[in-house]
């Protein structure tokens, strides 16, 4: 099982950044692809970014290309998401998520990611 603490949310005005983390605990992550997902008022769950287990390869959504950052620390079992230029649009809960499987199934879907923190809020007002 894996355990997963997010931190670093909170109220931003906009064009503001916040840096996200998120700390592993119950397995190491250093074989396993990890990403942010955020999920708006009313609306589903989707991909914000993503670091393969190597941490060579980065994907992000294209609402966050080039404002988002994320990295990953696998000697230290966190992962980060630094956030700037930061807009109302970005208000969401922001969770931070495991694949099951270890080495990457070359997929940012929810469907392969098993293991979620509890989220961390992040609002952007105008």
């Amino acid at each position: 099982q894996v355990h997963l603490v997010e931190s670093g949310g909170g109220l931003v005005q906009a064009g503001g950044s916040l840096r996200l983390s998120c700390a592993a605990s119950g397995r190491s992550l250093t074989v396993y692809n990890t990403g942010w997902f955020r999920q708006p008022p009313g609306k589903e769950r989707v991909f914000v970014a993503g670091v393969s287990w190597r941490g060579g390869r980065t994907d992000y959504a294209d609402s966050v290309k080039d404002r988002f950052t994320i990295s990953r620390d696998n000697a230290n079992n966190t992962l980060s998401l630094q956030m700037n230029n930061l807009k109302p649009e970005d208000t969401a809960v922001y969770y931070c998520g495991v694949e099951g499987q270890p080495f990457g199934s070359g997929r940012w879907s929810q469907e392969v990611f098993h293991y979620w923190g509890q989220g961390t809020q992040v609002t952007v007002s105008s």
